[in-house]
């Protein structure tokens, strides 16, 4: 199967400075993929991160490593092999607290890979001194079988003695191998105790930053109160701004009226006198319509009295008229009678 992916996530990946091991140095410009891997074929852990065709993160998990949150989005472990302290900024609590679980199971899996390891290498040291001990006993048995069974005895004996030296040989590698082994961890347990040394340093400095992070964020939060405030100011500048124009132009409009009303009062004044010649007119005319409506009256009166006497003249015209009827219908009868 080779080596596979067992967990992935996203983060900014920092170093920390080799010259002054204090201070941290951005391994990639922005948030990139980090993975922990599995290889069965070794049965080790490692943690994996390349940027582009940059590979920023190549550790590999030993149960000595730790892996320590230094914030609420930030944490950091020393690998001794690679001569450096890793660190991940994620962007937020819930992946950083997966991350670092994540990390506990690999360092888990890792020391337990260790521990079969040794308990292999343990095993297979003890079954080794065993059979170099049971060397001579089976030498000895053969002896006993007589002489009709030297040449199998003799094999036997030669098969044991080589099978002997086979295991001399594998258990004087794994001594040296296990010297080794022990060498590599007195040797890890040194840098470890220095990485440790620094590990408190860094976390020391990360707690100080942290603080002063802390500062900085409430001197951002206060610039941003402030910020919002000027916006405000600005907001309200602005508005008594548009005011003032319109102020100006009320301003302006009420000049250019002011510079019409000289003019307008003469024009009232030229109304004023239009206005009490048009009244001495108005009081002429009620004058004349006074003395018209006398005559009117007067002539209403004489044609009140013309109509009466106009009326007597019709009635007795009338009585003419039916008199003359009358005499005519006596005329007629009488040519009718003759």
């Amino acid at each position: 199967m080779g080596e596979q992916p067992i967990f992935t996530t996203r983060a900014h990946v920092f170093q920390i400075d080799p010259a002054t091991k204090k201070n941290w140095v951005p391994a990639s410009k922005q948030a990139v993929t980090v993975s922990y891997f599995y290889d069965s074929a070794r049965n080790t852990y490692r943690i994996i991160s390349v940027d582009g065709a940059k590979v920023i993160i190549n550790s590999t998990i030993t149960p000595n490593m730790t892996f320590t949150k230094t914030s609420q989005k930030f944490g950091q472990w020393a690998d001794s092999r690679a001569n450096t302290v890793f660190g991940l900024g994620f962007p937020s609590e819930q992946l950083l607290a997966k991350f670092a679980e994540k990390f506990l199971e690999v360092k888990e899996a890792a020391k337990l890979a260790r521990d079969k390891s040794q308990e292999k290498m343990e095993t297979s040291s003890n079954h080794s001194q065993e059979s170099g001990r049971e060397t001579p006993s089976s030498t000895q048995a053969s002896s006993f079988n007589g002489t009709d069974d030297e040449k199998i005895s003799h094999s036997a004996v030669e098969q044991s003695n080589t099978n002997a030296k086979k295991f001399e040989v594998e258990l004087q590698a794994l001594r040296e191998s296990n010297a080794r082994l022990v060498d590599s961890l007195s040797e890890a347990n040194s840098h470890g105790e220095g990485w440790r040394k620094q590990l408190v340093t860094c976390q020391e400095e990360s707690a100080q930053l942290q603080d002063k992070i802390t500062a900085l964020e409430a001197q951002c939060n206060e610039a941003n109160q402030e910020k919002e405030a000027t916006t405000k100011l600005t907001g309200r500048v602005k508005e008594l701004e548009a005011e003032l124009q319109d102020k100006d132009q009320e301003l302006e409009n009420l000049r250019k009226q002011a510079e019409i009303i000289p003019q307008l009062v003469g024009e009232c004044e030229s109304l004023n006198e239009k206005l009490k010649a048009a009244e001495l007119k108005s009081g002429e005319l009620e004058a004349r319509v006074e003395a018209l409506q006398r005559d009117v009256d007067e002539k209403q009166q004489q044609q009140g009295i013309q109509k009466g006497e106009l009326k007597k003249l019709v009635d007795v015209l009338d009585g003419k008229l039916d008199e003359l009827q009358e005499f005519r219908q006596g005329l007629s009868k009488l040519g009718a009678e003759n």
